[in-house]
């Protein structure tokens, strides 16, 4: 091991001493932070396989979807808007047989 030059104050300096101490510094936060990164790129490889897998399919269950519920919207318009046929009852009284002249007002009048 290689000494330094000696201080004014008569002590031996070692640069070596910091430089480890700083190794030691990024190897325990490489220590510290790999489980974490680790786990967030695993999470993500996860995340990417479930999608790739899933997303095709749910893709095919929106179409069904899609079709339902446009053949559900056209069932309904055609049955609301489909005209009855024959005589359709306005529910008013019919005129009866005879109508007395009381009932009428002359033309004049107005």
């Amino acid at each position: 091991m290689a000494v330094a030059d000696p201080t004014p104050a008569g002590k031996t300096r070692r640069p070596w001493r910091v430089l480890g101490a700083g190794a030691m510094a990024v190897g325990a936060c490489a220590v510290c932070c790999a489980g974490p990164v680790l786990a967030v790129l695993g999470g993500l490889s996860i995340a990417s396989f479930a999608g790739a897998v899933w997303v095709p399919g749910l893709a095919l269950v929106a179409v069904l979807a899609l079709i339902g519920v446009v053949w559900v919207l056209r069932k309904r318009r055609r049955t609301s808007c489909a005209a009855d046929s024959g005589p359709v009852d306005l529910g008013m009284p019919a005129p009866s047989a005879r109508a007395s002249e009381s009932d009428h007002l002359p033309v004049d009048t107005f």
